[in-house]
């Protein structure tokens, strides 16, 4: 069974996100800290918030798609991503450095581009 998440914040309502299996480590480390609330940050199209995680690198990865949920581990920061950052290249989506991608937004996640830097986010288990 997928485990689910629900992200929260003024801008986006509720929005549930799917984590994956690709790196079962970061899945679960987050998994076990929900619920968290933090203030976002933006970076170009990313929002990324620091967490109550700390895990190295685990098939970290420099670019990721639309609608990925990844962990940053220099910053212990979640990042959902929806479109391009300071640091991408063309049509790809980069990361300030590698990140875990553990989860992704099954709906659109332009949603997004609503939140403005400092709007309190909220993120607890879909149950």
């Amino acid at each position: 069974m997928v485990k689910k998440i629900k992200i929260f914040t003024e801008a986006t309502g509720e929005v549930i996100a799917e984590l994956s299996d690709k790196n079962p480590k970061t899945a679960e480390a987050i998994w076990n800290a929900l619920p968290f609330e933090a203030s976002a940050n933006t970076w170009g199209d990313e929002i990324y918030f620091s967490i109550p995680v700390e895990i190295g690198e685990e098939n970290a990865q420099e670019t990721v798609d639309m609608g990925d949920l990844a962990y940053w581990p220099p910053g212990n920061a979640m990042c959902i991503f929806f479109g391009p950052t300071p640091m991408s290249r063309g049509n790809e989506i980069r990361p300030a450095s590698e990140v875990n991608v553990f989860g992704t937004i099954p709906v659109d996640p332009k949603v997004f581009k609503k939140v403005r830097a400092g709007s309190k986010i909220r993120v607890e288990k879909a149950e």
